[in-house]
């Protein structure tokens, strides 16, 4: 296709290409399944060892994360944060060190998450915005224009403390079930073939026993808010999502 033939929005061609989307599937191959698969498959003797499988597999979602960084050109905290997790595992288990400290590490990131999000509270920047209430999902000036036309912003505030109490429930949640997954399954002797095993089982069973359930809660959070600004703004659902009021660049 020619420039002549690309539409022009507000005097200047538009990108021919939209951004391009993360894909799950491929996010959850490389953070989870060909780590687990190399894990339990891949550390007998025959194969990479023990400690080499430990390499090759965190190397895999450890350079997802930095691709994601050099991509868009800034640090994201979320990326950042599961690198640092990253490092540490392999931290741990290359050194030997017993897995009660892998447990501990499960259950303090997310911990920290939680605590994260209460203290924000205190905060010009809630951390309720980072996660639901930014101008990706919603139409943040659209829906302030209305909750002070209707007299409306305190109670909003209540609404965003109440919002980020949900979400702080979320990251608690997947606290606990890191630390009891962690527990149940990292049983054998750090440096042995059957712990890489149990280490390669436990990142696969962290989607449906950790992810899913804490997914739930932040779903749940997020119905919340959005009835809530309905409530408050007297717009529907479609009026109130970015998507429908992004104006073209």
């Amino acid at each position: 296709m020619s420039e002549s033939n690309i539409p022009e929005q507000n005097g200047k061609p538009a990108s021919a290409t939209p951004p391009k989307q993360e894909s799950l599937l491929a996010n959850l191959l490389i953070n989870i399944a060909i780590p687990a698969l190399i894990l339990a498959k891949l550390s007998g003797d025959d194969w990479l060892g023990t400690k080499w499988a430990i390499v090759v597999a965190l190397a895999f979602p450890l350079l997802y994360g930095l691709r994601d960084f050099l991509q868009n050109g800034k640090a994201n905290f979320f990326s950042g944060l599961g690198i640092v997790s990253i490092m540490l595992t392999g931290g741990i288990s290359l050194m030997e060190l017993d897995a009660k400290y892998i447990a501990m590490k499960e259950a303090a990131i997310p911990a920290l998450l939680g605590i994260a999000t209460m203290v924000s509270l205190r905060t010009r920047w809630p951390l309720v915005k980072t996660f639901i209430y930014n101008d990706k999902v919603l139409d943040t000036d659209r829906i302030a224009a209305k909750l002070e036309d209707n007299n409306n912003l305190r109670a909003f505030e209540l609404t965003l403390k109440q919002a980020s109490w949900m979400v702080a429930a979320s990251f608690f949640l997947s606290s606990v079930l890191n630390y009891v997954l962690a527990k149940i399954i990292l049983t054998s002797p750090p440096g042995s073939e059957a712990f890489n095993a149990e280490l390669g089982k436990m990142t696969a069973l962290s989607y449906p026993v950790i992810v899913l359930p804490s997914m739930i809660v932040l779903i749940l959070a997020m119905l919340f808010l959005f009835r809530r600004i309905g409530k408050l703004t007297g717009l529907d659902l479609e009026d109130i999502m970015a998507a429908h009021h992004r104006k073209p660049e």
